[in-house]
């Protein structure tokens, strides 16, 4: 009797710079909630994540991408902000691109898994 298995290839996607770890799920999920609230404060908030955690993952992909992903906006009366520049909207549209190619050769490829 033949026990037919079935299995699949999972894939996890980030992009790498020369200093590691560029830009991987987590900081795209930050990018999209930045751009959903207009400030890294309630982007930090929706993901329960620390403030200063959220700051400090803006600084880092800001300083190591092209151009700046995240611009902040200097308070008025209802406070300061932050908004994604187009090269932050572009991050987030590269990225999920990239994502399901990768997947998508993922599952072509596990059709032809046999062990």
């Amino acid at each position: 009797m033949s026990n037919v298995k079935k299995y699949s290839i999972e894939v996890r996607v980030w992009i790498e710079e020369t200093e590691g770890a560029f830009l991987g799920i987590g900081k795209i999920w930050l990018l999209e909630n930045i751009r959903k609230t207009g400030s890294i404060t309630n982007a930090a908030k929706e993901m329960k994540m620390a403030y200063r955690q959220a700051w400090q993952l803006v600084e880092e992909m800001n300083q190591r991408a092209e151009s700046p992903l995240v611009e902040k906006l200097l308070g008025g009366k209802g406070g300061g902000g932050a908004r994604l520049t187009e090269a932050g909207e572009r991050a987030i549209t590269t990225f999920y691109e990239l994502e399901k190619r990768i997947k998508d050769f993922a599952e072509k490829e596990t059709q032809n898994l046999k062990f």
